[in-house]
């Protein structure tokens, strides 16, 4: 899902309509692909028990619910920091920072992901 969905798309839609691939389209692809598949993860939680008992073995039932949410934190914490990585190299806009504005929003998300089990919230 990461590569697909974040690399893939990201610097796919980028050289169909420019015709280039530089090294920023793949950094920038990184925060995509990390917060699509945080989705992704919070499903499989959400899903541990039933998996559990239908026999699968998604990478949630494997870690375990506890270090599947530690997993889940980790992603969004390195979308901020990955979305910044081009900044810092010098390439593109301090604009870049502006994503920042989202943190409190996503220190929520992280928070209600690891204090409920419960698939509504």
């Amino acid at each position: 899902m990461f590569l697909f969905f974040g690399i893939v798309a990201v610097t796919g839609s980028y050289f169909v309509q420019r015709k280039a691939l530089p090294w920023q389209a793949f950094a920038l692809s990184v925060p995509v692909g990390l917060l699509i598949t945080a989705i992704l993860v919070v499903n499989n939680v959400r899903d541990i028990d039933t998996d559990r008992r239908a026999g699968k073995r998604t990478l949630a039932v494997r870690m375990g619910r506890e270090r599947t949410r530690v997993l889940f934190a980790v992603m969004v914490a390195a979308a901020f920091v990955t979305s910044w990585v081009p900044w810092v190299a010098g390439s593109l806009s301090p604009w870049l920072f502006l994503t920042a504005a989202a943190a409190p929003l996503a220190l929520g998300v992280v928070q209600t992901m690891r204090t409920r089990t419960d698939g509504p919230r």
